[in-house]
């Protein structure tokens, strides 16, 4: 049986009563005083944020603490590199071509599309040794939080592993009419979050609170 495309797939999941809920839950709105919010919900904010003009094309110290909200470690070589080296030279010259003012709703194919600058920093870092595609997607979306998603095994899990996440959930933010993008910044408002909290991060966060217990519980195809 052929599968549902990614676009009627999130869809789905983003338009179930437990979205709201678990936005909430997620990062502390409107939750007794004495709940506590899961540390990722400080990823995006930490320090002001990484897309912050002054900081856009740099990664700083900020940035791997906020990367470390989310559960995974930068080898201290390749921090210090990435701080000091020749690689955070190299990121900051790729990342200056990467806007860090647009939805990924809004963005061309192109933008994402193998040999992009976006698309070349994600090969750059993920050649650093300790620094898997889940480190890097969260390095990367921690500085453009609007154009590039959090991308993990519970995330890719439930989605059925498609084949190019970036271009595929491109291509699903703009189907009928950006109706997806709509739905998730209509999603952001009725979690009470600010708007500083792009509409791939609800994506996010809605998928992996949804699909993460099950993930650790079962042998998934994302694992």
């Amino acid at each position: 049986m052929r599968q549902p495309s990614l676009h009627h797939r999130l869809s789905s999941l983003i338009s179930s009563e437990q979205a709201v809920s678990d936005l909430r839950c997620y990062f502390g709105t409107g939750l007794p005083d004495d709940a506590v919010p899961f540390t990722g919900s400080r990823f995006e904010h930490l320090a002001g944020g990484g897309d912050r003009q002054a900081v856009a094309s740099v990664v700083t110290a900020d940035d791997l603490i906020a990367v470390q909200t989310l559960s995974v470690r930068i080898p201290a070589q390749v921090a210090v590199d990435l701080l000091e080296g020749d690689l955070g030279v190299r990121l900051s010259e790729l990342l200056n071509s990467v806007r860090f003012d647009i939805d990924m709703v809004d963005a061309e194919a192109a933008d994402l599309a193998e040999g992009s600058p976006a698309h070349t920093a994600w090969r750059v870092l993920c050649d650093q040794p300790g620094i898997g595609w889940v480190t890097t997607s969260k390095i990367l979306a921690r500085k453009r939080p609007r154009l590039l998603p959090v991308y993990d095994q519970v995330v890719r899990c439930v989605l059925g592993r498609p084949k190019s996440f970036w271009l595929d959930l491109h291509g699903a933010l703009r189907a009928d009419n950006q109706a997806l993008h709509r739905d998730l910044t209509a999603l952001r408002q009725a979690a009470d979050l600010p708007a500083t909290i792009s509409a791939l991060r609800v994506c996010d966060v809605v998928l992996w609170m949804r699909h993460r217990t099950d993930h650790r519980q079962r042998s998934c195809i994302g694992t």
